[in-house]
């Protein structure tokens, strides 16, 4: 299991955005097994999400990208990663599940493909783990 999150706490590494907004491109994008990985060189962030299964979730049961907006899809991260960020926080739940904090900053413009893998990562965990971030958990 805590493989599962090793992977997850790597992916929520966005780090440091030096740019007020963020409308380039995404330099490279790749899919290696259960690693998605998108990189920004120029804008310095990087997801990287290694989880067994999360792929084959992802391409099967995933609503297709742009079914959502992207502020749909910023405003349920900013509730997920909220919820997130204050259980790792709390020692009541499970140090396997939640281990390290993800630094998503609502104020900078992360492009619509981080986003979109982001919600996604906390559909798909929030459903394999039987676990409830905030409100309404969507099953596909």
């Amino acid at each position: 299991m805590k493989s599962f999150f090793v992977v997850f706490i790597i992916m929520l590494g966005i780090i440091s955005c030096k740019t007020k907004s963020i409308d380039s491109q995404i330099n490279s994008k790749s899919v290696v097994g259960d690693t998605i990985k998108i990189a920004n060189e120029a804008l310095e962030y990087e997801v990287i999400i290694i989880d067994p299964g999360f792929s084959n979730w992802l391409n099967s049961r995933a609503f297709p990208r742009n079914y959502h907006s992207e502020s749909f899809l910023e405003n349920k991260n900013q509730f997920y990663v909220s919820e997130w960020n204050r259980r790792v926080l709390d020692t009541r739940y499970d140090r396997n599940l939640y281990e390290m904090q993800i630094d998503y900053n609502n104020t900078i413009h992360y492009g619509y493909e981080v986003n979109y893998l982001i919600y996604n990562y906390m559909i798909y965990f929030q459903n394999t783990f039987k676990q409830q971030l905030f409100g309404y958990v969507p099953t596909r």
